[in-house]
């Protein structure tokens, strides 16, 4: 296993990043106060973008 950042797909779901890794906003300051794995919206339907509010769900939004 490796010391960086181990980032998944979940099927019809978020993009998961866990592991050692740092988040940058627009403004190109680092995002702080994360939990130890993030889920990163894939669906555009989240009210929290960038991150996953679980709005892919009842949506019924699929992956391709």
């Amino acid at each position: 296993m490796s010391d960086g950042a181990d980032i998944k797909i979940a099927g019809n779901g978020p993009i998961l990043v866990s592991g050692a890794f740092a988040l940058t906003g627009e403004d190109g300051q680092p995002v702080t106060d994360l939990n130890p794995t993030i889920a990163l919206c894939r669906c555009g339907l989240s009210a929290n973008k960038p991150f996953c509010d679980g709005t892919h769900s009842s949506e019924g939004w699929t992956s391709a």
